[in-house]
């Protein structure tokens, strides 16, 4: 067996995973399965240590590299698990050298191999051939934030924030677009917060502008999570005037009630966050918005989720994350009072109707209509409003101007009509 990765979590973690794997194999090791875990949630550090335990019951052979967010800031009780060989911190997961002392069954000292995250002051930018094969690949702009919400343990296994300097993400985007990739997603941990770090101070969209302008090639320009708050000039510019940005944007809201987004420390109001859909769609008329929001977070009663509830509608959001509230331990909503889990997940359950009642009537309303497609897999692609597509006949690569013939529960079903201009 060669080097495995497992990840879960977020797509700067897929990200990774592709990163990780190169540098294990660079560095030698085989016969491993590097598991890259997220911390975002309770529930997700379980699925972490399950699957750690299931890989080795199938690999008994194998070496366990443990790393990710949840291996950062619980990395001792990862290094308790006989199944483990090794816990990797978040940093040095990305570089070769890390993953040396596993190719001679020399003895470690600790197999804890974690540093200080908060000393992280640079995040490399990391050049990848593609992402196995696909057609849509990741980029990692940034890492970290210096944010300090108080649900999120997210800060203290990342590190602060810091950015990838433009050049290489020009340079990784063009070695995308030369393999064949129809589709870049910028990614990382605060996006929005891209620049300050590095010379001159650009920001996301000056970033977005120099991709465009330098890589005229690449058909499309996707961008992942943003905290809307902090968007800037050139991003709303480029909203407005490029085809190339595609008009999907996801929304960091997590509540729709000013006194939970001021408890969770939040930066935006209720009325800033609608304020700042009405300009997007005011730029962008057809722009679907996606949106994670969190279902009872400590000391939320039946009105300020109402509130929640009402802005999923209000803001029209099509593509809706739902998180139910997960302590996370050393951080201030741990300490509040906690909503009954019964009801945390009851609220979960009623969001997600609601995300599906607007993700049903966005695909509805699609019906009729040509829309450019680019073919991921099988016959499967998505939309430039991110929604998926089933379509005889396709086949991965392809650009396709698609009429959209009917709409399912998981997305629209469509007939190819040409490849796309």
């Amino acid at each position: 067996m060669a080097v495995e990765t497992l990840t879960f979590g977020c797509r700067l973690n897929a990200y990774e995973a592709e990163v990780m794997k190169a540098e294990a194999e660079k560095a030698g090791l085989d016969n491993a399965i590097i598991i890259n875990t997220c911390a975002v949630t309770g529930v997700a550090v379980r699925q972490a240590r399950q699957a750690v335990r299931k890989a080795r019951r199938d690999n008994p052979t194998a070496r366990i590299i443990v790393t990710g967010c949840a291996a950062q800031t619980e990395a001792r009780s990862f290094g308790d698990m006989p199944e483990v060989d090794l816990v990797i911190g978040n940093h040095d997961k990305m570089q070769a050298k890390s993953y040396a002392p596993m190719l001679f069954g020399a003895p470690l000292n600790d197999k804890v191999q974690v540093n200080d995250i908060m000393s992280v002051r640079e995040t490399a930018g990391h050049l990848i051939e593609g992402m196995d094969g696909r057609v849509r690949a990741f980029i990692q702009v940034q890492n970290g934030c210096d944010h300090r919400c108080t649900f999120c343990i997210i800060p203290f296994g990342r590190g602060p924030s810091r950015s990838v300097p433009m050049g290489l993400v020009v340079e990784q985007v063009k070695k995308l677009v030369a393999n064949g990739c129809g589709e870049v997603v910028l990614t990382g941990v605060d996006i929005t917060s891209y620049g300050p770090d590095l010379p001159g101070s650009p920001t996301l969209g000056q970033l977005c502008q120099a991709i465009l302008r330098h890589v005229p090639d690449l058909p499309r320009l996707r961008i992942s999570s943003i905290d809307s708050i902090e968007a800037d000039p050139a991003l709303y510019e480029l909203i407005a005037s490029e085809h190339r940005l595609m008009p999907h944007l996801h929304l960091s809201l997590q509540s729709g009630d000013d006194m939970i987004l001021k408890r969770m420390k939040r930066r935006h109001s209720r009325e800033e966050a609608l304020a700042i859909v009405s300009r997007l769609r005011a730029l962008r008329p057809d722009m679907a918005l996606g949106a994670d929001i969190i279902a009872g977070f400590p000391t939320e009663d039946e009105a300020m989720f109402a509130n929640s509830l009402a802005i999923v509608a209000d803001a029209d959001i099509t593509h809706l994350h739902v998180f139910p509230y997960s302590p996370r331990p050393g951080t201030p909503a741990a300490r509040m009072p906690q909503v009954p889990g019964a009801v945390v997940r009851e609220r979960a359950a009623q969001l997600r109707a609601a995300g599906e009642r607007q993700f049903a009537r966005l695909c509805a309303s699609r019906v009729g209509h040509v829309e450019r497609v680019l073919v991921e897999h099988g016959e499967i692609g998505r939309t430039e409003h991110f929604v998926p597509v089933q379509m005889p006949g396709a086949k991965a690569g392809d650009l396709l101007n698609v009429r959209i013939t009917a709409a399912t529960a998981d997305g629209l079903v469509g007939d190819v009509l040409r490849h796309a201009a």
